[in-house]
Parts: structure tokens; C-alpha cells; sequence
């Protein structure tokens, strides 16, 4: 298993993996808060190859795992009463953090966030933050247990989606 940066030959891949949980929320599998053609979709991986932030988790050939890491805070970030007063550049964010329906279980989002944090640690950045929709049980209870704090609910539009209640998250290393 591995985890590099995205190339554009794993576009097609991410798009699926997007495609993938799009169908899983639509079948009652999954309940993450996205929506199929709205977000996340082939144009946000393309946004993040493009500013070079794109990470793609590979295992056997196979991209199971995908997501944007830069310092990018989105601008619900700016309502949120973050215990820890960091300067911008040490801020790292965590975006769009996608693992297949069908490797779930199977440790790969941990490995993507202990990632992650080392990478963020190594760009100088001991602040981390992410955001999850209200509604994604499943990854507000992984976050809790890798240690990050829920610091606010905040009311949005989030990347084109209505209602959203974001949760903002904070881990200081």
C-alpha cells in the first residue's frame, strides 16, 4: 500500500471512487451528505491535481483511496472557534477524504489520515483541520478516535450543497 500524488492518469480512478460513493449513499449504504453531480465530481479531483494537492492511496495496482491536502482553509473556517490560535501557514487541511465502499474496514482510511499528519508535519504545519458533514457518522467517529476535536457546527452551503451543518475538526501535533 501506498500513498502518492494523484497523477492525471488517476483521474478516471477518483472520479470512480466518487462514482462509488455516490451509489452507496443512494442505496442507503453509506451516508456521507454529498451529492451525485454537485460534489465531489471528476472537476474537484481535476482541481486538485491541478494545484498539485491531489493524493491518491493505492494498494495492488488499485486506487482504493483519495483526497486534497493543502493549507486551503475553506471560508466556514473562519466561524469556527478553534482552540488552537495558528498562523495560516501552519494550518494543514485535509479535503474530500474518499475511501472505496468496498475497502471499507480494512484500515485505509487511518493509514490516509496518519498521512496526513506526517505530511503536514513535515511541511512545517503543526495545526491540523478538516471539516465533515453532520450527517457522516462513520467519519466523525474515525476522527474522534485518531484524536481530532469537533470544535463547532457550522451552518453552510458547502461546495454547492444546500443545508449542510459542517463540522469543523482540530488536531494540534
Amino acid at each position: 500500500m501506498v500513498i502518492r500524488k494523484g497523477t492525471q492518469a488517476d483521474l478516471v480512478s477518483v472520479e470512480q471512487l466518487y462514482n462509488d460513493i455516490h451509489t452507496a449513499e443512494e442505496t442507503g449504504q453509506q451516508t456521507i451528505g454529498w451529492i451525485r453531480g454537485v460534489y465531489p465530481t471528476r472537476a474537484t479531483a481535476q482541481a486538485a491535481l491541478d494545484a498539485k494537492d491531489l493524493f491518491v492511496l493505492e494498494d495492488a495496482g488499485e486506487i482504493l483511496g483519495a483526497a486534497r491536502i493543502n493549507k486551503a482553509q475553506v471560508d466556514s473556517y473562519a466561524e469556527g472557534d478553534w482552540e488552537f490560535a495558528a498562523r495560516d501557514e501552519e494550518v494543514c487541511v485535509l479535503h474530500t477524504l474518499v475511501v472505496s465502499p468496498s475497502a471499507s474496514g480494512k484500515g485505509y482510511g487511518k493509514k490516509f489520515v496518519k498521512f496526513y499528519e506526517d505530511y503536514a508535519l513535515s511541511h512545517g504545519c503543526p495545526e491540523l483541520r478538516m471539516d465533515t458533514n453532520a450527517r457522516n457518522a462513520a467519519a466523525r467517529g474515525l476522527y474522534k478516535k485518531l484524536g481530532y476535536k469537533e470544535i463547532g457546527i457550522v451552518p453552510t452551503v458547502f461546495n454547492g450543497i444546500p443545508d449542510v451543518q459542517l463540522v469543523l475538526l482540530e488536531k494540534h501535533l
